[in-house]
């Protein structure tokens, strides 16, 4: 079986009561030849360490990657010593992935909001922990630390994912992250501008742009799915996104705000209950579809045959992107596309496993 290094997909994607069930994911992501597995986290049962360790257990090849967790739902220790953990026991497979996440929700849990400079100064927390070195007297916009030690004889070469989707948190990621996530329903000009803005800020930093990992993510619905899971994970996933930070993503694609209005006003969206994604009827979601989300919106995505879905991932890659995660689709949901994909293949050469990495 080849192994797709520059492929990925979500372990336990979108919404689940049995984080166990990421076991077998994991496993049959492995036989498939996916690269990488990558891990959301959620305030229930989708910890991002835990997930690691279940992953690193069940498989012996694949990338595992948290994407993501948020700095400030944890003390900088304690996040170390969990990614040093994650490092060892799956044998440097491990990416640790921080996002700036949501801002409402840091508000009600009574914690801090993430701005670029606690994230850029969390990081020099871990790298300088994960190099056996002590903090010292640490004052800085992630905290006041007055000793953080893990151990004089480490020596970790951990990578640091970060997830973006504006340009200040894009820029940002080129000049500090070894790698970075995308946003899923990107259109094709917002993934090339957004690799763009990576590879420029990297260099103005005096970094070498080719060396950040750039994984674009892209919402894979393919043909066989039954009706009502294909409307949940496409139509349902955008209107969730659109739920949750509409005017990020709408700004990020220079989509038409008005749209988005229309979309907010619409009586089933308002006072909608929960997210379309978990609750979704295929009565509510195809009237999503139809009579108030743009065909061009949902067309930020690969759908159709699973031929077609490959072509896509190639588009992606063409675009600027190292690798592509295929997400909202479990790796048995993903089978046929990635039969379609090995055939018409065009990378040049295989990535490291661990998907922070370029080399």
């Amino acid at each position: 079986m080849s192994r797709f290094t520059e492929l990925a997909c979500y372990g336990l994607a979108g919404h689940t009561d049995q984080p166990r069930d990421l076991l077998a994911e994991a496993r049959r992501a492995e036989e498939l030849g996916l690269g990488s597995v990558f891990l959301s986290e959620r305030f229930n049962v989708k910890d991002a360490g835990v997930l690691a360790g279940a992953v690193a257990a069940a498989t012996e090849h694949v990338g595992i990657a948290t994407a993501a967790t948020n700095h400030n739902t944890r003390h900088p220790l304690v996040t170390a010593t969990m990614a040093t953990t994650a490092h060892r026991l799956s044998g440097g497979r491990y990416a640790l992935g921080l996002g700036r996440g949501f801002a409402a929700l840091f508000d009600v849990m009574g914690l801090p909001r993430v701005t670029g400079a606690q994230l850029e100064d969390v990081v020099g927390i871990y790298r300088s922990l994960w190099r056996g070195e002590a903090v010292l007297g640490h004052e800085g916009p992630a905290g006041a630390y007055p000793y953080l030690n893990q151990d004089s004889a480490f020596d970790e070469r951990i990578p640091v994912l970060m997830t973006a989707i504006g340009p200040r948190s894009l820029a940002l990621a080129g000049r500090i992250a070894d790698g970075v996530v995308l946003h899923t329903f990107l259109t094709d000009e917002a993934l090339a501008r957004s690799v763009a803005t990576i590879r420029t800020a990297a260099e103005e930093a005096g970094r070498d742009p080719a060396s950040v990992r750039v994984w674009a993510v892209l919402a894979t619905v393919e043909d066989s799915l039954p009706e009502e899971l294909r409307l949940r994970k496409l139509v349902g996933r955008l209107a969730t996104y659109l739920q949750g930070y509409g005017d990020v993503l709408v700004a990020a694609n220079g989509w038409d705000p008005a749209v988005l209005d229309r979309f907010r006003a619409d009586p089933l969206v308002q006072g909608y209950p929960g997210a379309f994604d978990a609750i979704g009827t295929v009565e509510e979601l195809t009237h999503l579809r139809d009579d108030v989300l743009p065909a061009d919106w949902l067309a930020a995505s690969a759908t159709g045959t699973a031929e077609q879905c490959a072509a896509r991932v190639l588009e992606q890659l063409a675009l600027g992107a190292d690798s592509v995660v295929l997400h909202g689709a479990t790796p048995d949901e993903l089978a046929p596309v990635l039969a379609a994909y090995s055939s018409v293949r065009a990378v040049t050469r295989d990535l490291p496993t661990n998907p922070g990495w370029m080399s």
